[in-house]
């Protein structure tokens, strides 16, 4: 039998233009402080805006019918002209480079987070809204897609998470007093204690005395870190600050 074997050229790479159907709105000014995986807070808020012409009744039909969903987006405030192969995860200490991340500076820099659907409202001065709980992301992220979670497929409970389960056993026990705590809004509160507990340092730095700065809210968080102590050493409205 004759075999006959067709040198076949590569297909030439495809670029894809993508555009924001939506922008999220959340109680992050800035990247610092921000869960480095949605759910890790399930009690922060977030509120979807879509943008024309996807501000149609139409493009969320039937969406309220989920409990879960998945958001694709863009790292916005990460854009760089070239890529890294490798990226220093901060829970490895940041000194151990591997690829298997779900970091920012990848060829094409898309996140993708799984968020819980707490309410859908078809129509608003805004146009359709979605309110969702559990984001990971930046206020005035570009969302590019919005996709059901379905947990039938989607959930792999039996999956394993290399050195991205430690973050889930990692906890600080925070210290603030209630004299400061009650600036925040009450509804707020315990978002804002979750992340602070999910420790926001960079994993390499250690000096006890040494003051970060977390914006939450329009608030600025200034706090410090002892071991396992976290210690919120002042909480300033961001308007007041010069």
């Amino acid at each position: 039998m004759n075999i006959v074997l067709f040198n076949i050229p590569p297909a030439p790479a495809a670029s894809l233009s993508l555009q924001p159907i939506a922008y999220i709105h959340s109680d992050f000014s800035e990247k610092f402080g921000i869960p480095r995986q949605s759910g890790l807070v399930s009690s922060l808020q977030a509120k979807i805006v879509f943008t024309e012409p996807f501000r149609n009744q139409d493009c969320i039909r039937g969406i309220e019918e989920f409990s879960h969903l998945w958001l694709i987006w863009g790292f916005s405030k990460n854009q760089r002209d070239k890529w890294t192969r490798t990226v220093r995860p901060p829970r490895l200490g940041g000194n151990k480079r591997v690829f298997a991340s779900r970091a920012p500076f990848r060829p094409n820099p898309l996140g993708l987070s799984s968020v819980r659907l707490e309410k859908c409202i078809p129509t608003s001065p805004e146009g359709p809204l979605l309110y969702i709980s559990g984001a990971d992301l930046l206020d005035g992220t570009p969302i590019y897609d919005i996709k059901p979670y379905l947990a039938f497929t989607d959930s792999h409970p039996e999956a394993s998470g290399s050195f991205s389960t430690k973050a889930l056993e990692h906890r600080l026990v925070i210290h603030c007093p209630e004299g400061l705590l009650h600036l925040i809004p009450i509804e707020k509160r315990q978002s804002l204690l979750d992340c602070l507990s999910l420790d926001p340092r960079p994993s390499y730095q250690h000096d006890p005395e040494r003051i970060y700065g977390m914006n939450y809210a329009g608030f600025d968080i200034h706090f410090k870190v002892n071991h396992n102590d976290l210690f919120v050493t002042e909480i300033i409205p961001s308007h007041e600050i010069q």
